[in-house]
């Protein structure tokens, strides 16, 4: 077996994008999703070490220096990053010569030629999930006999067939006790969750056909594919038992709610083991569901409401209405359920008149807390060829080269790239600054100590974003765990 390095490598300054977080960018307030992806081959494979250089602020020439333990390196990489990535790849060659590198995520998957072609120093990437593709190169299989591998041999590129999902999801290892041997928990935080928090899936993929999601389309497939309840409470004992000081749970699935019956059922588990937690929903939750999950011991639901008129939820295929969003929220605040709520501009359709109404549809509902996301056409997603098709990409630097910030790569006819960029700042604004919620926030704060420290550390770092958020041609990085 192969001594394996599994990296989540250095970026921009809190760049979050690292196998496990949705939105590959420098978030507005610190955020910091763990490298899950990464810690399941690390799970099977016994001489192995993950490293989040992210989170530890490690610099590329930190990261290069311990090329020299391991023989084989598995870098997780992501369409913003992807150039910077290959900057590390190079370092650790350097270092090591024979050290074998491949890539995996979303953008390798789905752009494995291309991927090698502009990084000739990478000798493969797995596509979608990699689980037991890394397992098998670090078991040293023949490269041209591992399924779902693209590797280079001999100055040609050759790609062997995909390799099926995983369907026996509870055969695979618990993440938590790859972040116990590997990661601080306290590195890692979410403003909308407990801290410190822990995270884990419950099952992978999702049925929902939303045209922007990059995971389902790139990554994971378009079914819900799930572990038994009986495993995903055996891993909540062991995150109980490994992490005392984890403040909360939070269940990362693309939707933990799809499968009602399941929710259902596990909830009704997780009551006896009195734990708190968080996990996705959509509007189309039952309230019996909701109820169910309340009781079984949920916080907090993160929900994607992402516009306030129709037709653009028609447009991305979301499946649902502003009926059922405000239904929705009117069930949480009754079962006493928080609620996170997604919002995205830019979205097929945009308009100046929609955007409009999406900032009043978040002030009408009022979740405790929003974010609101430039769309993104990730490669390999219908989003993507939407705008490819109809001459609406207006350049693919999809984050700024200075700070990692998300900027705008969609100019539509009759709304610009700079009028979708500066509306996300303009939507905070409308949002955050209202009196209703602010007297919320005072409300909070005086009641409770650790939730002040929260907010007031929040509300520093979302003015420092808006100061230094810019859509610009910059491409130089700065900060300590930049690439140089």
């Amino acid at each position: 077996m192969k001594r394996t390095l599994l990296l989540n490598p250095p970026s921009f300054q809190d760049f979050d994008g690292g196998a496990g977080s949705r939105y590959q960018a420098t978030r507005e307030v610190t955020s910091f999703w763990y490298p899950t992806w990464l810690c399941y081959p690390a799970g099977l494979i016994l001489e192995s070490r993950v490293v989040d250089a992210p989170v530890q602020n490690l610099t590329v020439s930190q990261v290069a220096a311990l090329a020299s333990d391991f023989e084989l390196a598995v870098l997780f990489t992501t369409t913003p990053s992807f150039r910077h990535d290959l900057t590390t790849v190079a370092h650790l060659k350097e270092k090591n010569p024979n050290l074998l590198v491949g890539l995996v995520g979303p953008q390798v998957s789905i752009l494995a030629q291309e991927s090698l072609e502009t990084g000739p120093m990478v000798d493969f990437v797995a596509r979608r999930e990699f689980d037991h593709t890394i397992l098998e190169v670090a078991q040293n299989r023949p490269l041209n006999k591992i399924l779902g591998l693209s590797y280079q041999k001999n100055g040609r590129i050759h790609h062997n067939p995909d390799r099926p999902f995983i369907e026996d999801l509870d055969a695979l290892p618990f993440v938590t006790e790859i972040y116990h041997r590997d990661l601080t928990l306290e590195h890692y935080q979410i403003p909308y969750l407990r801290y410190p928090y822990v995270s884990f899936y419950t099952g992978r993929g999702c049925p929902h056909t939303c045209v922007y999601c990059l995971w389902p389309q790139t990554f994971t497939g378009r079914r819900y594919r799930v572990r038994s309840v009986a495993n995903v409470v055996a891993e909540v004992r062991r995150s109980l038992e490994l992490f005392p000081q984890a403040a909360e749970i939070f269940f990362d699935d693309d939707t933990f709610t799809t499968a009602g019956e399941r929710a259902r059922q596990l909830s009704q588990e997780f009551g006896p083991l009195k734990f708190t937690w968080s996990t996705t929903a959509r509007v189309t939750t039952s309230y019996e569901t909701l109820k169910a999950m309340k009781e079984g011991g949920l916080r907090l639901v993160v929900v994607g409401f992402e516009t306030g008129d129709p037709q653009v939820l028609k447009n991305i295929k979301k499946g649902a209405t502003l009926d059922l969003g405000r239904r929705f929220v009117k069930w949480c605040r009754e079962l006493d359920i928080q609620v996170h709520g997604a919002f995205m501009v830019g979205l097929p359709g945009e308009t100046k008149k929609s955007l409009e109404a999406s900032m009043r549809f978040a002030c009408e509902l009022d979740p405790d807390t929003i974010q609101v996301s430039l769309a993104t056409p990730y490669p390999g997603t219908d989003f993507y060829e939407y705008c490819r098709e109809q001459g609406y990409l207006k350049d693919n630097t999809l984050v700024n080269g200075a700070t990692g910030y998300q900027q705008c790569v969609v100019d539509y006819p009759n709304l610009a790239a700079a009028d979708i960029f500066q509306a996300v700042p303009k939507f905070y604004r409308r949002f955050y600054f209202r009196p209703r919620y602010m007297a919320r926030a005072v409300g909070i704060m005086l009641k409770d100590p650790q939730e002040r420290k929260r907010l007031l550390r929040e509300g520093r770092e979302f003015l420092t974003f808006m100061f230094r958020r810019r859509q610009g041609p910059e491409v130089r990085m700065e900060g300590g765990s930049s690439c140089p």
